[in-house]
C-alpha cells in the first residue's frame, strides 16, 4: 500500500446540477445554512468568492470533532462544472502531505451526478484512507439537494 491515493464516488442528486456547482464555486459560505449540522461557518480569508487563488475557511464537524481546513481554490471549471480545492492548513494536514478535493457536477437533462474526487498523500503508512471523509462530502451533498428540494417545494 502506498502513501498516495485517489478516491472517487458519485450521486445523484434531484435538484439543479448548476445551481449545485454555483453553491461551491461561488458560495460555500451559504453550506452552513443547508448542512449545519456538519458545516458550521465558511469565511474568505483572501481573494474573491468564485476565484481561482481565492483562500476559505471550513470550520466542520467530522467523525464528532470540530475541525477546520483552509484551501485555495486551485481551478473552476464553468464548461465541465468543476471546483479544485487544495487542502494548505488545518487539521487534515496532521496526516496527510497533501490533500485535495475536486467537486464535479455532470447534468443531463433532469439527471445530475455529483462526483468527488479526492487526492492525497499520507504523512505515514498507518494513516487510513480517506473514506469517512468522503462520506461527510457525500452526506453534505445529500443536505444541499435536501435544502433545494424542500425549498422548491415552498
Amino acid at each position: 500500500m502506498g502513501l498516495t491515493g485517489k478516491l472517487v464516488s458519485k450521486i445523484d442528486i434531484k435538484s439543479d446540477g448548476d445551481v449545485f456547482h454555483e453553491i461551491f464555486r461561488e458560495r460555500p459560505h451559504h453550506i452552513s445554512d443547508m448542512s449545519p449540522s456538519k458545516i458550521q461557518n465558511v469565511d474568505l480569508h483572501h481573494g474573491d468568492w468564485g476565484k481561482v487563488g481565492s483562500i476559505i475557511c471550513w470550520n466542520y464537524t467530522h467523525d464528532g470533532k470540530e475541525k477546520v481546513a483552509k484551501e485555495i481554490i486551485e481551478a473552476i471549471d464553468e464548461e465541465n462544472k468543476l471546483v479544485k480545492f487544495k487542502v494548505i492548513e488545518g487539521d487534515l494536514m496532521e496526516l496527510y502531505k497533501s490533500f485535495t478535493l475536486v467537486v464535479h457536477v455532470d447534468t443531463n437533462g433532469d439527471d445530475n451526478i455529483v462526483t468527488w474526487t479526492l487526492e492525497y498523500e499520507k504523512i505515514r503508512e498507518d494513516v487510513p484512507d480517506p473514506h469517512s471523509l468522503m462520506e461527510f462530502c457525500l452526506h453534505v451533498t445529500k443536505d444541499i439537494e435536501n435544502h433545494h428540494l424542500s425549498s422548491s417545494d415552498n
